[in-house]
């Protein structure tokens, strides 16, 4: 296989394309996609917004608030990818026999609430 192309497969095979071990992707639906990356549009908004806010010295405390409410933003967009690689990605690897996925979204979740 030529280095430019790529296979894609999916959560449940969790295989990689035999140069880059370990690359896995995620299969999810185009309306997750987008959903997800309109969030990420709107965080990388708020971040700018919160750079601007420390640049122009603003008060320490609106300053905390913005990044307060862009750490939820985040937050929220984790638990909705966690909850569609629950309902996808691990419960196809589940259903294949890969129960290993279990200890991995374990650690991904004990990650997440640290």
């Amino acid at each position: 296989m030529k280095s430019e192309e790529k296979q894609v497969h999916s959560c449940s095979l969790c295989q990689s394309d035999g140069e880059s071990q370990g690359e896995r992707t995620s299969h999810h639906d185009d309306k997750t996609i987008k959903e997800l990356v309109t969030r990420m549009n709107r965080i990388e908004g708020q971040i700018r917004g919160i750079k601007g806010m420390i640049e122009r010295h603003v008060y320490c405390d609106d300053v905390l608030n913005q990044i307060s409410s862009a750490q939820s933003a985040l937050d929220g967009a984790a638990r909705l990818l966690l909850e569609k690689h629950m309902k996808s990605c691990v419960k196809e690897q589940l259903q294949a026999g890969d129960e290993q996925v279990v200890d991995e979204v374990l650690k991904t979740i004990f990650r997440m609430i640290r």
